[in-house]
């Protein structure tokens, strides 16, 4: 089995953006909004001040408290986008329980809306006229060029239909032909789906959901997949258990998230192009 490698695709798409951030006659700037103290998106935004950073953006961290509320906070967003060169602002997720997601979200203005989550760029990428493409599916049809495979008349199964990954990968892949089957939690016989499958792209976030035992010889393998486990990250996909059966494999870490960083920067890059 050959693991394809997140982190050195990322760094390759990662210097190709340093080198046309370098022609630019502006320096662009990339916010993230906080709202909150919670350790692990903390954590997440720091990774995505390094990689802006390391390709040239300048990264501002826009830090509100958990009790601010979602009016508060999209008046907030609002001015920021607004700030001279602001190329790509974001809202890092979860966000406090007790606001209300949509309205924040729906705050950024569009055109500088890089995570494609905002009403009027995700109806625009689902009504076949995309401005931005979610970062998280990009990284998986990165990934899943990498390998080179022909997916004319393959076998494709997305597991899970979430908003940033089952769903728009389905959107992608559709565009290009493709006829994805998405497993789900009311799909009869998964397992037997599974099996036939030339290529899995799971996106659940439950640990060892896909194994050695329900998977063919040869398959390709994106784990999209997050969760906690053991103190750590992990997938959705056993990798002991499907070392052997396996043709290619994403891992978590060091698959999907890495280059997930890095079509989000693309994202930022090309607000900054269209300023010019």
């Amino acid at each position: 089995m050959e693991i394809i490698d997140g982190r050195k695709l990322a760094k390759e798409i990662q210097n190709q953006i340093k080198s046309e951030v370098a022609r630019l006659p502006f320096q662009p700037v990339f916010c993230d909004v906080l709202a909150g103290d919670d350790p692990a998106s903390a954590q997440y935004v720091r990774m995505k001040a390094k990689a802006a950073e390391r390709v040239g953006f300048k990264f501002r961290q826009a830090d509100y408290p958990a009790s601010i509320t979602a009016a508060g906070l999209a008046e907030e967003i609002k001015k920021i986008g607004s700030e001279p060169n602001m190329c790509g602002l974001i809202v890092q997720l979860p966000l406090p329980a007790s606001m209300e997601k949509q309205t924040v979200l729906n705050a950024i203005d569009p055109s500088i809306d890089v995570d494609c989550i905002g009403r009027v760029n995700s109806e625009k990428f689902y009504s076949g006229r995309p401005y931005m493409v979610f970062p998280t599916a990009a990284a998986v049809m990165a990934l899943l060029d990498s390998v080179n495979m022909d997916l004319q008349n393959k076998s494709i199964v997305i597991v899970g239909q979430g908003e940033l990954v089952g769903r728009p990968v389905k959107t992608l892949l559709e565009a290009r032909g493709l006829k994805p089957e998405i497993v789900r939690r009311s799909t009869e016989k998964p397992e037997e789906i599974l099996k036939a499958a030339d290529v899995i792209i799971s996106a659940v976030g439950k640990p060892k959901l896909i194994n050695g035992n329900n998977i063919r010889e040869g398959v390709v393998i994106i784990d999209a997949g997050t969760a906690e486990s053991d103190g750590g990250i992990a997938g959705d996909v056993d990798l002991e258990s499907v070392r052997g059966k396996a043709a290619f494999l994403s891992p978590v870490p060091g698959g999907v998230g890495p280059v997930t960083v890095a079509k989000l920067l693309e994202n930022v890059l090309k607000v900054a192009k269209n300023k010019i």
